[in-house]
């Protein structure tokens, strides 16, 4: 796949992934695309070589993958939820001729970037029809709220020091009429309900509608809602769906939850890859520690890259740039080694994809990695992974146009290519 082909579908993907649950959506609409079986995890299991499957947990994680014969897994992890703001149980209040609607940040929230943008809501909602309850994923797809920034006529401090409390200055409004239960109005818009129907739950999300576009002189840059972690997340899945026919086993996760700390129970700090590996080892008839020991994974989410006009909040030697490459992180809180980022950098040699080692200024903090958090429940030789991008956490995010790319083709090579782990050496080829 050529690059401008693979960013018009990663803009597709973005632009379709607006909160976790229509991020699941579509890509178990890819998978089917693509002859993947789904499972389910409460049921039995019969597994065949040759076939494809996938599974997901809450609706808001998913694992895939494909079997081979070999005593190694090939595993890639990323997130597929991305800051927002969530809707509240009781979530609104009509006053001053506006009708808000009471929500709470879900992750950290760069809060200036979500000011003056057009918001709409996405979801899951729960149906109750007599003593049955149903899931609907709903996007409305559309402008619906805004977060209105207080004009500098009224705060003469906001360009010196811009503090907002998320409580009074991240509440959007919906409408300048005081309707009765607006956000169940939206919800029968979206979903045709029968007369017995009654909503009874939900969890929704506001995102921003703005679509990925290019910038720069040669449009080297992408800006985008979701750039992290859906850029990595989309690299990973085609790379996934592309790699050519072999004798590995290969594994693709995209975990729920990472924003806010991943302990849930489909988050990366769940059971959820351990039971799947389980469950895999176990109809193959295979012995799971030592194939555990022969693995490798890839965890990928993004990083800082020099900022423009703060160069100085990066370390002056290990700097990530835009459109320079993949971005190998090497911080204390990583699990990246000697031995792992050696395996990748050679699978990045033989893509021929350019990369970038990176380490996080001694007095500023580096988030957890999936894998990190992962390996409390499966012990995996673990890489951690990403693409340098601006602007993490608001609204709007900025990468380097030829970074997904490299990070897809390099994901492709991971896959395809045969790890083999001895006492004292490992070879790749």
């Amino acid at each position: 796949m050529k690059e401008m082909k693979f960013n018009e579908e990663l803009f597709e993907f973005i632009k379709k992934a607006t909160c976790s649950f229509t991020g699941i959506k579509e890509m178990k609409r890819i998978l089917f695309d693509n002859s993947f079986i789904e499972l389910e995890e409460n049921k039995i299991w019969h597994l065949e070589n040759n076939q494809k499957y996938f599974v997901t947990r809450n609706d808001a994680s998913i694992i895939a993958f494909t079997l081979g014969n070999e005593d190694s897994f090939h595993i890639t992890c990323t997130h597929i939820d991305t800051p927002a703001l969530s809707l509240k149980p009781k979530n609104n209040t009509y006053e001053n001729n506006y009708l808000k609607i009471n929500v709470t940040p879900y992750g950290g929230l760069l809060n200036y970037a979500w000011l003056d943008e057009p918001l709409s809501i996405a979801g899951r909602v729960i149906i109750k029809n007599k003593d049955t309850y149903y899931k609907e994923i709903i996007d409305c797809q559309k402008p619906l709220l805004c977060i209105p920034s207080v004009a500098i006529h009224q705060n003469d401090s906001a360009n010196e020091n811009l503090s907002l409390n998320s409580q009074i200055d991240m509440m959007p409004f919906l409408s300048l009429s005081n309707t009765k239960d607006p956000i169940k109005k939206i919800i029968k818009e979206q979903i045709n309900l029968k007369l017995e129907d009654e909503i009874c739950d939900y969890d929704l999300f506001l995102y921003a509608v703005a679509e990925p576009t290019y910038f720069g002189l040669h449009n080297e840059c992408i800006l985008s809602p979701r750039i992290d972690d859906l850029t990595c997340t989309f690299s990973a899945l085609k790379g996934f769906l592309e790699q050519k026919k072999n004798k590995n086993n290969t594994i693709f996760c995209s975990f729920n939850s990472e924003e806010i700390g991943s302990l849930t129970k489909e988050g990366a700090d769940s059971s959820f890859l351990m039971d799947v590996l389980k469950r895999i080892t176990a109809q193959e008839n295979k012995e799971i520690s030592s194939m555990i020991s022969n693995s490798t994974i890839l965890s990928a989410d993004n990083t800082h890259a020099v900022h423009p006009n703060h160069p100085g909040n990066s370390d002056q030697n290990n700097e990530a740039f835009l459109n320079k490459g993949i971005v190998i992180s090497k911080d204390s809180s990583s699990t990246t080694d000697s031995i792992t980022s050696s395996i990748f950098k050679g699978i990045c040699e033989n893509a021929h994809v350019p990369y970038q080692d990176f380490a996080t200024k001694n007095d500023m903090t580096s988030g957890s990695t999936l894998s990190g958090i992962s390996l409390r429940h499966v012990s995996i030789d673990s890489i951690d992974i990403g693409l340098g991008q601006l602007a993490m956490h608001g609204a709007k995010e900025v990468v380097g146009s030829k970074d997904s790319y490299y990070l897809y083709l390099a994901f492709k090579k991971f896959y395809e290519t045969k790890i083999k782990k001895e006492k004292d050496r490992i070879q790749i080829r």
